[in-house]
């Protein structure tokens, strides 16, 4: 798709408000938190938050500025700023990467979209918490109800990837981004108030540095870049869509910032009723979907009317949430097609629901009484790993490698700066060019060497 014919988003605003939509989804919600009950609490948000700030958003930069310099899709980009390279094929593992993803995060999705209609229905066990806790287990362990929910949530993401950047995703995410925040805080007051809730809170505010290790480091870089979406080609997708004077750097900030305050605001509705309600922090993927129920079990008790209109609300927003990250992760799959095989955008949205969809069933099936393992692992954990802390490591050393040794270094100031129109010193520039050289590639290969 030529830079003349391409769509712009009206506004570095909604820019950043899309990109916080993909950033601010499941990856938050769903996975933030078990994440940190598995590696340490306190602990792992500090590696965390070190990783998003110091690894995550010079990553950012390079991907951006590949996608807005190259005006393309990953392939399309690779070709257009290295042309007769062989850098265009690292374009497919975006692809794969991309596709996995979506494989197993419908899965997720679908079960957001299950929680929705049960707390519609009035069937999250209103009143009744002990009861609530156990609802996730009988759900995600019936195949009919697992896979039509995947299916369903699937179905709608294409829905929306088919209409394309202006209708599809920007109209999406402008309003529904704000509205999380305001879910969430509320989540947390409610949370801490809960008896037996202050140990969760001690949990997620006294580290304990001996239950990290590389493999923590390791998990907490996978899950900065799982949550912003880098390595895959999101953030070079929506960026070749970016006008030419919105900031690089600044919207890669504002994402980050976005995303982490966004990850915290989640550990903290989510661990203390962790504790109150008696679950193991580690007990893996389904604990937030665990622990939901009983939140708004225990609220129903103390208003019922409340907690009904709560409860709806609060699920809806985390199906909006699912749903602005899972278009992002489609579109580059779709963007491969259209621009490299000449498909219509519907014909490759369609494509990839199918593929999706069988993988997924899969990992689906990795909830119920007896599933398929590989390497020890279910589909839907083998998956995961995969993603978080192989492919996407991969791809976001791939771009920084690409912005700091393959690309011009005028070509990248230009970018950076918006063509010297932005007030970013030469010391500035120099350090983060420094970084995106030398420093960030030689962190990302030693995390990820130790980690395996």
């Amino acid at each position: 798709m030529s830079a003349a014919k391409r769509e712009y988003f009206g506004s570095s605003f909604t820019f950043i408000m899309a990109m916080a939509g993909s950033a601010i989804g499941l990856g938050n919600i769903w996975r933030f938190p078990y994440m940190v009950g598995e590696h340490g609490g306190a602990a792992y948000i500090v590696a965390y938050v070190i990783c998003s700030f110091c690894i995550a958003v010079p990553c950012f930069v390079c991907e951006a500025t590949i996608g807005r310099r190259g005006r393309s899709a990953v392939y399309g980009s690779y070709q257009n700023l290295a042309p007769g390279t062989g850098w265009k094929y690292l374009g497919l593992l975006s692809v794969l990467t991309c596709f996995v993803i979506i494989s197993y995060y419908c899965v997720v999705g679908g079960w957001s979209l299950d929680f929705l209609v049960r707390s519609l229905t009035g069937k999250l066990a209103p009143g009744r918490p002990d009861e609530a806790v156990g609802i996730f287990g009988r759900m995600a362990s019936s195949p009919v109800e697992s896979i039509s929910m995947h299916l369903c949530f699937l179905a709608a993401t294409t829905i929306i990837v088919i209409r394309g950047i202006k209708d599809g995703i920007e109209s999406f995410t402008k309003i529904t981004t704000p509205l999380l925040f305001f879910l969430m805080v509320a989540m947390v007051i409610f949370s801490v108030s809960l008896p037996g809730a202050g140990e969760g809170v001690k949990y997620l505010c006294k580290p304990d540095f001996s239950k990290l290790g590389a493999e923590g480091w390791a998990c907490a870089l996978g899950q900065a870049f799982f949550s912003m979406s880098l390595g895959v080609g999101t953030v070079l997708i929506y960026s070749s869509f970016m006008k030419k004077n919105d900031s690089i750097l600044g919207s890669g900030l504002w994402t980050s910032i976005s995303d982490t305050g966004f990850a915290l605001i989640a550990g903290f509705a989510i661990m203390p009723a962790v504790f109150a309600a008696g679950i193991e922090p580690g007990a893996g993927p389904s604990l937030v979907y665990e622990t939901l129920p009983y939140i708004f079990a225990k609220m129903g008790a103390e208003s019922p009317v409340l907690g009904y209109i709560v409860t709806v609300v609060f699920f809806l927003a985390i199906l909006v949430a699912a749903l602005s990250s899972s278009i992002s992760i489609l579109d580059v799959c779709v963007e491969h097609m259209v621009e490299k095989h000449h498909m219509k955008r519907w014909q490759a949205s369609l494509l990839f629901f199918v593929l999706a969809a069988a993988l997924g069933i899969l990992c689906a099936l990795s909830f119920g009484p007896d599933p398929v393992k590989l390497l020890g692992k279910t589909i839907f954990d083998l998956c995961d790993y995969t993603c978080s802390n192989i492919l996407m490591m991969l791809g976001a050393l791939a771009f920084t490698v690409f912005v700091g040794w393959k690309m011009k270094k005028e070509d990248v100031r230009d970018e950076i700066t918006n063509g010297g129109t932005l007030r970013i010193s030469d010391r500035l520039f120099s350090g983060l060019y420094f970084m995106i050289r030398w420093i960030i590639p030689i962190v990302i290969l030693f995390i990820f060497i130790t980690s395996l």
